[in-house]
């Protein structure tokens, strides 16, 4: 499995995947699918150049089992270094180790940039999703409950954040001066 920057050409299996948990899942709220078409801002604003990272795990070329995506937390100037991250994987995917080796890297990136915390909001009950987050030193820090509906039913929010380690610091030698 291969780990890389998602692509423009990936988006319309970025999308498929996306669609299938907007169709099948709680996990988003989201409830009409996309096409790849609509998903061009999404994509644009995780491309070079910008702040958030989205990444994609392949098992050949062109095969998508998954992504990880940073972004935004809030809107506001105050929460830039703040991150949300999510990661969706392929259903056939599930519980290989994609979502896991998609953080891996995620978080590696991550470390290099100025994010003093990164989030999660999970869709109750996700117990995989959960245990990923926790196995990736993320804590729970409370339920929303009741916010979101879908399905005919109403679903709580499990918040979970991550303390970040302080961006490196480069080093100017003296000699350089």
């Amino acid at each position: 499995m291969i780990v890389r920057p998602a692509s423009l050409a990936d988006l319309a299996k970025l999308t498929d995947v996306y669609n299938y948990y907007v169709e099948y899942s709680p996990a988003t709220f989201d409830i009409q699918p996309f096409t790849p078409q609509q998903r061009e801002g999404w994509f644009h604003d995780h491309s070079d150049g910008h702040r958030h990272r989205l990444l994609v795990a392949e098992q050949k070329p062109g095969e998508i089992l998954g992504y990880a995506a940073s972004g935004p937390f809030r809107s506001k100037e105050g929460y830039q270094t703040t991150v949300e991250v999510t990661v969706y994987c392929h259903p056939a995917a599930t519980g290989k180790g994609v979502g896991a080796a998609l953080y891996r890297e995620l978080f590696e990136l991550l470390k290099c940039e100025d994010v003093h915390r990164a989030v999660a909001g999970i869709a109750q009950p996700n117990a995989a999703s959960n245990a990923l987050h926790e196995r990736f030193g993320f804590v729970m820090v409370g339920t929303f409950t009741d916010v979101g509906r879908k399905f005919g039913t109403y679903i709580d929010v499990l918040w979970m954040e991550k303390v970040m380690p302080p961006k490196p610091q480069v080093e100017i030698s003296k000699e350089a001066s």
